[in-house]
């Protein structure tokens, strides 16, 4: 069932709708929401707000466009995990929040862990667009490659090409600031 036919089942409050925009976008909102909370949440967390958002789905319907439903999702995702993160009292920037840092590193590990972060955000930014754009659709929202190119309008080879030569533009990036 494609996007219109779903949106149009989800205004008119069918049950079965829901379930097949569940079926379809599970696995793209949870790995979203888990890229946000899996340092600071358990799963159970994690899967609350995934039921947030597709609770929000079938609440503001009529407000989704069809042809913007996956990045309706994301967004809501992102902002539902924000929305947790700060409901627990986490004060840190997001960025900050979403590294994965585990619970036994020492202080100077933790330090080196954020400033590793903190070189490779920075080098993301270097990247020219629609490598940046693309580089954080895969690797950032956990999209397919087939996914970015459809919604980009590119063929799959080509955006394999352009995450490959994103890797390499990063590595160069973080070698030449002694990152490597």
């Amino acid at each position: 069932m494609n996007d219109g036919a779903i949106l149009r089942g989800l205004r008119s409050k069918d049950p079965a709708s829901l379930e097949k925009l569940m079926d379809k976008y599970i696995p793209y909102v949870s790995a979203i929401v888990w890229n946000f909370l899996r340092a600071s949440m358990t799963k159970e967390d994690a899967e609350e707000v995934v039921s947030d958002v597709f609770l929000a789905a079938w609440n503001q319907a009529k407000d989704i466009r069809p042809n913007a439903l996956k990045p309706w999702l994301g967004a809501v995702a992102r902002n539902k995990a924000r929305q947790k993160l700060r409901n627990a009292g986490f004060d840190l920037p997001l960025e900050e929040d979403v590294l994965d840092i585990p619970a036994g590193d020492t202080p100077e590990e933790s330090l080196t862990r954020a400033e590793e972060a903190r070189l490779v955000r920075e080098a993301v930014d270097y990247l020219d667009q629609p490598d940046r754009e693309i580089f954080l659709r895969h690797y950032w929202y956990a999209q397919t490659v087939g996914e970015i190119g459809a919604e980009l309008h590119l063929n799959e080879s080509t955006i394999k090409t352009k995450l490959r030569r994103g890797r390499q533009r990063l590595k160069a990036i973080l070698q030449k600031r002694g990152a490597v």
